[in-house]
């Protein structure tokens, strides 16, 4: 789920923004997101990040900055600075129509600009950044082909990441006028520092700078064999985890269930995509992913249904007898169950089967450990059979099915 947005920043151009949420549509934080250098909102990169937290209950504004991808404005008017402003008037766009944020994300350049930011964004208390240069005129060095037509004239049309853009003299100025050391040991908040040993674009040194500026609660992690552009789906997915388990700590919501603290409020909500058969599950707030395996065209990013159903039953026995052994004060020391689900023939069913054709079967098997007797071990057995999943599933249940209106 994700809503598009539009916001002014400080010129009156429109900059193009959206809001990537949780499944519940109900999140429990929200990030602002900067992204690289002329890049955009739409890198794939930042949507695996994004999707990372999404899963997590966090929601996550990503935009264009002024004069990039489909936001207004002219790029070659901008610089740095006007950058940190744009941050800013993501930030207050988000506190008048949602929250707040309590989490800002930059990647590259954005995260140098998200270091700075922060003292102008008083909601955010942890900040992360990736592969963020300590200095910001560290990409000066991309403008070198045209340095000197700048210096002379001006402006210069310069090739970045294949693409033309103008460059002005305010923009190198600007650039040289920061004072990332200043504002790094004032930032006040948690710091996460994401970075790649083997970056070639910004060099790890950068993070070495950017961590030893810096005052507690610091943290380093390191993107292990990724590139500058976390093109690698699995490095964009991993630091979008991480960042969000180190976040929890930070931002007041250390425990999933403080989401839902009442059972009775409990809803389970599954978001499948536009393609494909991974889909996000929430709980209870809890974040799950189902999937199918890759031969039936699946990922294998999380069990089946059929997986989660029977796991249901797993767990549901297991605690039904905890519970028991405990109230009856027995020596439970352990139990595990193991189950198995298969579509079996009816007549080949040893049980007693009122269905014609294919039938569902379930075996379980539980391993009870403990200083138990005959008597007792019997007994347990007698009471997973009457674990509140078992029971549902064997008895009568009735599934209504409705379609969600939306405004």
């Amino acid at each position: 789920m994700f809503e598009k947005l539009t916001f002014v920043n400080r010129d009156g151009d429109a900059l193009a923004a959206r809001l990537d949420l949780p499944a519940d549509d109900s999140p429990i934080a929200y990030a602002l997101f900067a992204h690289c250098f002329t890049c955009s909102k739409n890198l794939r990169a930042v949507g695996n990040i994004s999707q990372a937290l999404t899963r997590q209950g966090i929601a996550v504004l990503r935009f264009d900055f002024t004069g990039l991808g489909e936001s207004e404005g002219d790029f070659s008017e901008t610089n740095f600075s006007s950058n940190v402003e744009d941050l800013v008037a993501a930030s207050e766009t988000l506190r008048e129509r949602y929250a707040a944020p309590a989490i800002l994300v930059g990647h590259s350049l954005g995260g140098a600009a998200v270091l700075k930011a922060a003292a102008e964004i008083p909601s955010a208390k942890a900040v992360a950044t990736i592969g963020a240069p300590y200095e910001p005129s560290h990409v000066a060095h991309l403008f070198d082909e045209g340095i000197e037509e700048i210096k002379g004239s001006g402006s210069a049309v310069v090739r970045l990441a294949g693409r033309p853009f103008r460059i002005r003299r305010q923009f190198i100025a600007d650039l040289a006028a920061q004072d990332p050391e200043r504002h790094i040991r004032d930032l006040g908040r948690a710091l996460a520092v994401f970075h790649s040993p083997v970056d070639q674009t910004v060099g790890v040194e950068n993070a070495a700078q950017i961590f030893k500026a810096a005052k507690h609660p610091k943290s380093f992690i390191s993107l292990d064999r990724a590139d500058h552009l976390l093109t690698d789906e699995a490095d964009s997915l991993y630091t979008g985890a991480v960042i969000a388990a180190w976040a929890r700590k930070y931002i007041g919501m250390p425990q999933e269930e403080q989401k839902h603290p009442d059972p009775k409020d409990n809803r389970v909500v599954a978001r499948v995509g536009a393609s494909g058969f991974r889909t996000d599950v929430l709980a209870n707030g809890h974040a799950l992913v189902a999937d199918e395996p890759r031969s039936v065209g699946g990922t294998n990013a999380g069990p089946t249904p059929y997986d989660l159903l029977v796991a249901g039953l797993g767990a549901c026995t297991a605690m039904t007898l905890r519970m028991y052994a405990d109230r009856k004060q027995w020596a439970l020391d352990e139990v595990t169950v193991r189950l198995a689900h298969t579509k079996v023939h009816a007549e080949d069913c040893d049980c007693e089967a009122v269905a014609n054709g294919k039938i569902d079967l379930i075996e379980r098997e539980i391993d009870i450990i403990g200083d138990l007797d005959l008597d007792q071990r019997k007994r347990l057995l007698e009471i997973a059979n009457r674990c509140p999943v078992h029971r549902t599933l064997e008895g009568d249940i009735v599934i209504r099915t409705t379609e969600s209106v939306r405004e």
